[in-house]
Order: structure tokens, then C-alpha cells, then sequence
């Protein structure tokens, strides 16, 4: 069978940058499982997988376009001061948890003086070219159970739903 929509596919995969170094990579004991065209992996890594067949290996790059997208400078965010506790020693690239409406949102610090700090809040891997070496370890038909879960697991993310930006059904 052929990697298609609504296919269930597992595969075991290596990511790097451009520097070549490893950021993730499936425990080869373990892999990585997703129904295909459910909006679960980046666009990229499933233009890059469609049509592919169990035991085919493949290594392709993604474009920032078709991951996680170039830096948005909309979301560099002025963050005062004061919001921090006074004996915080903040520094430029450190990295915080903080949490939002929807849950957990990272945020990188871009740079900070004494009345503000500037909030990297893009996703850590934008602007960046991902590189893919993937072996599909399995595909076959998604189960009715396994789609089901999809509808009630269904997350915040802007290419499954519009929960984001309004109120969900």
C-alpha cells in the first residue's frame, strides 16, 4: 500500500539542520506513528512521504515555508520588566515556558534592557531548513478507533481547526 490519506503510517526518521546537527530522531524501538493527512506532521515531511511504500527510505528537505514557517516579526513581543522578578538575571537567547490561553507557549528572549524584554515567541525550528532521512516502517488502512481519536484529540493547531483564532464547536 501506498503512503495516502487516512493511512496510518509509522516511520523511523532522523532530523537535522543545515549544520548537520541531529535534533530529533525516533527510537528506532518505537516509531513514530501519525495518520497520514490529519494535519499531525508539518506539510513538508508529508509531501515528502506521499506515495512512498513500507520499507522505501528517503531523505528530502523541507523548506521553512512547508515546516514551521519563516520568523513572523509579529511575534516578537515588548515584554516590561518588571514582569520578571527583580533578581532574574535574563539574557538574550535564554528560554522560558509561560503560559497562554491555549495552553503552554515558549518564548525565547531576543534581547532585554532595564524597562523591557523583547519575546521571541516563534516556533524554534522557523526560518530553518529541516532535513529528513526516514525509513517507513509500516502502512496500511487507519483503523475506525484511530480516526475517531483524531476527532476527540483534536488540538489548537491553525491547520486542523480555527480554535486559535475563534471559539470551538
Amino acid at each position: 500500500m501506498k503512503i495516502q490519506d487516512n493511512a496510518y503510517v509509522s516511520i523511523e526518521y532522523t532530523l537535522s539542520l543545515d549544520s548537520e546537527e541531529v535534533i530529533d530522531s525516533s527510537d528506532p524501538s518505537t516509531p513514530f506513528g501519525f495518520i497520514f493527512g490529519a494535519s499531525q506532521v508539518i506539510v513538508g515531511l508529508q509531501k515528502g512521504l506521499e506515495g512512498m511504500e513500507q520499507g522505501q527510505s528517503a531523505k528530502f528537505t523541507v523548506e521553512p515555508e512547508e515546516g514551521y514557517g519563516q520568523p513572523n516579526e509579529e511575534l516578537f513581543r515588548e515584554i516590561p520588566r518588571d514582569q520578571f522578578p527583580p533578581d532574574m538575571d535574563i539574557e538574550p537567547n535564554m528560554v522560558f515556558e509561560a503560559s497562554g490561553p491555549h495552553g503552554p507557549v515558549r518564548l525565547r528572549v531576543e534581547s532585554v534592557n532595564e524597562e523591557v524584554v523583547v519575546a521571541d515567541m516563534n516556533h524554534p525550528l522557523a526560518g530553518e531548513h529541516l532535513h529528513f532521512d526516514v525509513k517507513v516502517v509500516e502502512v496500511r488502512e487507519a483503523q475506525a478507533e484511530e480516526l475517531e481519536a483524531l476527532k476527540e484529540n483534536a488540538g489548537c493547531a491553525p491547520e486542523s481547526c480555527a480554535c486559535c483564532s475563534t471559539t470551538c464547536d
